[in-house]
């Protein structure tokens, strides 16, 4: 009872800096806009960075990363695993200059998605599928030229911690029209900051980084499928669940 009692105080007050975090980063971001936009990033991928400290400080999650070698300096399309809000706060500052794929809804959200647009998302409506489809390449490309890493969640939403859906070859269609690498990463983020759960669970996200796969020597479906297997493979052998 009481370790219940502990864990729900230390999580309030993760949120409460949390909301604190995200105010002032988005109030900021509007003030800074004019920024070129890697230092433009910089200053909001901060508020990120405080974020994801503030949760090992209060709620003692720890991050412990493998492969960060694999990570490729310029543009490349990042295929990962989704299980919670964690992977967007701390993926985003990992890769960046990054431009995430995203609903269209997080941008309306005050203060979060002023913060949000400043990083040039790629931002989709769900709804339409066709259409966001269309845009994910055509955006994406463009962000890949920039030279920044396009980041997507092949699953198309979150599953809990231990479970892996379909990939969708919507990532790797990108990459090859576009001519950059794919890098695959795999993590077990809900063990700590379940999805649906506002709880945080103190211990160790796993993060794993694939070696870049190049996108000419395989099709879409080959390349979405070797990064299926990948990330299915690292939540086996690592116990990410």
């Amino acid at each position: 009872m009481l370790k219940d009692m502990w864990l729900a105080l230390r999580s309030a007050l993760f949120y409460l800096g949390l909301f604190l975090i995200i105010v002032i980063s988005g109030t900021t971001s509007c003030f800074v806009w004019f920024l070129p936009f890697k230092q433009l990033q910089k200053v909001a991928t901060f508020s990120n960075y405080l974020i994801i400290n503030w949760l090992r400080l209060v709620c003692g999650v720890k991050i412990k990363i493998i492969g960060l070698e694999n990570l490729p300096v310029g543009p490349c399309v990042i295929l990962s695993n989704h299980q919670s809000a964690w992977e967007s706060f701390y993926i985003q500052w990992l890769a960046q200059p990054a431009s995430f794929v995203l609903k269209r809804e997080l941008l309306w959200l005050p203060f979060f998605g002023w913060s949000i647009a400043t990083m040039r998302p790629i931002a989709i409506r769900r709804s339409k599928p066709t259409a966001a489809m269309r845009q994910v390449l055509k955006k994406g490309q463009e962000r890949l030229r920039s030279g920044l890493k396009v980041v997507i969640y092949p699953e198309g939403t979150r599953n809990p911690c231990g479970q892996l859906g379909s990939f969708k070859t919507g990532g790797a269609a990108l990459a090859k029209l576009a001519g950059v690498d794919v890098v695959a990463l795999a993590h077990n983020a809900g063990a700590c900051w379940p999805s649906g759960s506002w709880l945080k669970s103190p211990g160790t996200i796993d993060v794993h980084i694939a070696p870049p796969l190049d996108s000419s020597a395989y099709s879409a479906r080959e390349i979405t499928e070797k990064a299926h297997d990948w990330v299915s493979t690292r939540l086996e052998k690592h116990e990410l669940k």
